[in-house]
């Protein structure tokens, strides 16, 4: 992706770029992986779940290959205040947004929790804002949740986690945990969208701690 020499810094929202009110480009229809649409509304039942943990080439081939209850992956911006903002515009730093990645899940199937555990073990939550060489805002780890019962699990999992990876010697988690509700996701271009699928031997910057998450996954690969 892109690297930046400079040292990163969010941008106050009367810094941030004016966006527009539409979006400038279209995005695919359908997953090229799991076959379901990548935009809503979505199927009764299924939940959304959205995170960031750094270039979502790589991050989201990691959800779509779990192996049952995930209907549909789709990356974006998030987190930030240019409204349909661009690739090029999220790069510059001047948006405000990470690269997240929206999971569109069957609870029955799959639990919120085994996909914390995959966010948590597919990167290294304790680096700010950056993921390796991967520099800036964009990549920098977030959870936002769509529901109290997501927020609490969330939390509880970073709490568990920070235990695993201060006794590892890893320094404290910066991963931002907030409500989606105020932080619109805008779906990324196209030619983002299952990226690693179309381009196998394409850029991935995702890479762990090497370190389990020990939280609960009972409900997982049901």
């Amino acid at each position: 992706m892109f690297l930046h020499s400079r040292t990163p810094q969010l941008p106050s929202p009367e810094q941030t770029l004016p966006g527009r009110p539409v979006p400038s480009f279209t995005v695919p229809d359908r997953h090229t992986v799991l076959g379901n649409p990548l935009l809503g509304p979505y199927p009764e039942g299924l939940e959304v779940a959205d995170f960031g943990l750094g270039c979502f080439w790589g991050a989201e081939r990691k959800f779509w290959q779990l192996p049952a209850g995930v209907w549909t992956t789709l990356a974006g911006y998030q987190g930030g205040h240019t409204e349909n903002p661009t690739y090029e515009e999220v790069c510059s730093g001047l948006t405000g947004h990470t690269e997240v990645v929206r999971v569109v899940f069957d609870p029955k199937l799959i639990s919120y929790e085994r996909l914390l555990k995959t966010f948590w073990e597919s990167h290294d939550p304790t680096q700010g804002f950056r993921q390796g060489n991967d520099v800036g805002t964009q990549y920098r780890s977030a959870v936002y949740t769509h529901t109290p019962g997501q927020a609490a699990t969330a939390k509880s999992s970073r709490d568990s986690y920070q235990q695993v990876l201060s006794s590892s010697g890893f320094g404290e988690i910066t991963t931002e945990i907030a409500p989606a509700q105020g932080r619109p996701f805008y779906p990324a271009e196209g030619y983002h969208q299952q990226y690693l699928d179309k381009n196998p031997a394409g850029y991935c910057g995702i890479g762990g701690t090497g370190l389990s998450c020990p939280i609960g996954v009972a409900k997982a690969e049901g």
